[in-house]
């Protein structure tokens, strides 16, 4: 049933693109990509009729409804999935033409070989966006090597058309050397002076007259002209790489570098990505529990001692900083060794360490050489780790909490998350 639908679904939104002429964005990468996403979103809607896939709906069936106005999260129920076929046959052959979008804003998902060929043949993208792709990439456990990861998601760049946009971040260095392979022009960007749009000057601001932490201050440079922004709610200097590929994707469309930035200035992280909680016992919550990968968890690392540090130097309160780290999944034969490392990251970036799953318990191996053996607690579940942290947790403390999907991390954010 599942392989006639998507042979439907590709078939009708194949009818669409070839009908209607979107210019299509398509943004991949292993980490980044949904906040990318969504900030490209909120810049080019600011002038033209945008479409985008909502939340990860990404793959060879998500990608597919979304070119046909088909909300993903809604198509279970028979009365909105008969409405749905309908509305998208006559979008596909009916006359006359509904109206339609202009552009449309794509994340493509490349979790096994072939998937950005199948979905590009599909949506043919004008403007490819790569946001990073790290040393041992999320998926990789379904793919011969890392670099065949690299070159699956490459090919979103490799077939853009001539008169195409590649925009790539300069900090990664796969990524960059993607930009051989295109026919496209490649603009970069990164928090280098080299990269043709960086940040520079990144802060933390107080959001209140107690002093807490509102998110982020930084500045866009591009062309010798800088833009100062600051984004409530951002506290992730590695998300801002989604917010320089929007700038990027919107000075390609016209859009002047005043009104991207103030786009960018309402943008939100979405859910269970760099969410900045109230905790329990007036504690803090970086909610980064939607998914894990060996780039990403360094990320969220990084983000949890800049941000304590940020926290006690605007209050002046001085708290502890928790990792609660879920396995990261789909890492094939690399996994005890990107699980080693990131517990070797543990020790320089945290206080207390409280990991779940079997693969974790080889954060907490590692973190066991630099941290106190009573600083580290390893749980099988989520369920079994919620209430040591919640014991655990005192006032002031930073709580990131990580995993893969599978390890349903969110239990321990809904456990100690201050309720209204």
């Amino acid at each position: 049933m599942r392989r006639i639908l998507q042979f439907i679904l590709k078939l009708l939104a194949k009818r669409v693109i070839n009908r209607y002429k979107p210019i299509v964005v398509g943004v991949t990468g292993s980490v980044g990509k949904t906040f990318a996403k969504e900030a490209i979103y909120r810049v080019l809607s600011r002038k033209f009729l945008v479409l985008r896939n909502e939340e990860n709906f990404n793959n060879e069936i998500g990608v597919p409804m979304a070119v046909l106005g088909i909300d993903a999260r809604k198509f279970k129920a028979i009365s909105y999935k008969l409405k749905a076929m309908g509305y998208s046959f006559w979008l596909a052959y009916g006359w006359p033409k509904r109206k339609y979008p202009r552009i449309l804003v794509l994340e493509l998902a490349a979790d096994k070989p072939g998937d950005i060929q199948y979905l590009i043949n599909i949506v043919k993208p004008k403007i490819g966006v790569v946001t990073a792709v790290g040393e041992i990439p999320v998926h990789v456990e379904f793919y011969a090597s890392p670099q065949a990861v690299a070159k699956e998601k490459s090919k979103l760049i490799e077939q853009l058309p001539p008169d195409g946009l590649a925009v790539l971040n300069f900090d990664d260095q796969t990524v960059l050397d993607m930009r051989e392979k295109s026919k496209a022009k490649a603009i970069t960007f990164g928090f280098s002076n080299l990269a043709d749009i960086w940040i520079s000057d990144t802060s933390y601001f107080a959001a209140d007259e107690d002093q807490n932490v509102g998110g982020l201050s930084f500045k866009i440079n591009h062309d010798k002209i800088f833009i100062p922004l600051r984004i409530k709610n951002l506290i992730g200097a590695h998300q801002l790489y989604g917010i320089l590929a929007a700038v990027a994707v919107g000075l390609h469309f016209g859009i002047n570098l005043v009104d991207i930035c103030g786009a960018l200035e309402e943008v939100e992280p979405p859910k269970h990505r760099m969410n900045l909680l109230r905790g329990i016992k007036n504690t803090t919550i970086i909610d980064d529990s939607y998914n894990a990968s060996p780039l990403a968890m360094r990320a969220a690392l990084d983000t949890l001692n800049d941000f304590a540090r940020a926290k006690a130097s605007l209050s002046g309160k001085s708290g502890r900083k928790i990792a609660v780290l879920g396995d990261m999944r789909e890492l094939g034969k690399y996994e005890i060794e990107a699980h080693r490392a990131i517990g070797n990251l543990v020790g320089e970036r945290a206080d207390i360490l409280i990991t779940v799953g079997s693969a974790a318990k080889f954060i907490a191996d590692s973190a066991a050489n630099q941290m106190k053996p009573d600083s580290i607690f390893s749980f099988s579940t989520a369920d079994e780790a919620k209430l040591k942290v919640q014991e655990v947790m005192r006032e002031g403390d930073v709580i990131l909490v990580k995993g893969s999907r599978a390890m349903q991390m969110e239990k321990i954010v809904e456990e100690i998350v201050a309720r209204p």
